[in-house]
């Protein structure tokens, strides 16, 4: 099968299964840091399909009052539990394919943490979705896309299946904007933009972000949310005004 009518089956595949994104990347530039996470088995794979699922406005929107149990429990449930199933279940459905195909295929889980010191995944979601060109890196260590920014959660299958990809790494566009730094309850993140050669610890405190969490299972294990950062975001969030810290380019946010 020509390599363009395979990645078509697989985004149409993707999108009738319930996808709101898909995309292909290339990894060969990231091998280093790949396998720095994962592994070398992993970092063997040189293409990734980034699969994504758009969150439900109106359950997001209630974050501003994720305090209370409705709220927090309506999130959790939808944001995680239902949509990380949804993931799973198309990665693996496409896994198959490309399988029956003749070409490895290594789903990655929506959300499971391998790490409990560095605080991982095997691999990062984010990451295949950047170089797919489906979005950039924000100051929150989210993916923003232009027309949801950080409201679309991701699963990743890795592959050997030679598929081009369908795009670059898009330019970081959040400008001066700093309202996921300032909204953070616990201070995690340091506001500086992201640059591929740096580490995640030069722009999140992921230490100290899980440990937020930590105690908000302690006290109700169905109400540890928090999602404030994601929330806050222009891009995608129809509530919230331009930055007045200099957010220059909103063309992308949701109508």
């Amino acid at each position: 099968m020509p390599e363009n009518a395979f990645r078509t089956e697989l985004h149409d595949s993707a999108m009738a299964l319930g996808a709101d994104y898909f995309g292909i990347a290339d990894l060969t530039p990231a091998s280093g840091m790949i396998s720095g996470q994962g592994g070398e088995d992993i970092a063997g794979y040189p293409r990734a399909v980034s699969i994504g699922v758009a969150l439900l406005h109106p359950v997001v929107d209630q974050l501003r009052r994720s305090i209370e149990r409705p709220a927090a429990v309506s999130y959790r449930s939808h944001c995680y539990d239902v949509i990380n199933t949804r993931l799973d279940q198309i990665v693996s459905r496409l896994a198959s394919t490309v399988q029956r195909r003749g070409w490895h295929a290594y789903p990655v889980a929506a959300s499971k943490r391998i790490d409990d010191e560095q605080l991982c995944a095997i691999f990062p979601h984010k990451l295949a979705a950047h170089l797919a060109g489906l979005g950039w890196i924000g100051r929150n260590c989210l993916l923003i896309t232009p027309d949801m920014g950080p409201r679309v959660r991701w699963a990743t299958l890795l592959t050997d299946a030679p598929l081009a990809a369908t795009g670059q790494a898009m330019e970081q566009k959040c400008g001066d904007c700093r309202l996921c730094v300032d909204i953070c309850p616990v201070r995690a993140f340091t506001g500086r933009p992201f640059r591929a050669d740096e580490p995640r610890s030069a722009r999140f405190d992921a230490g100290r972000c899980d440990r937020y969490f930590s105690m908000m299972r302690k006290k109700d294990p169905e109400t540890a949310v928090c999602g404030l950062c994601l929330h806050i975001c222009p891009f995608g969030n129809r509530q919230v005004p331009a930055s007045p810290h200099g957010l220059q380019e909103q063309e992308g946010r949701s109508p």
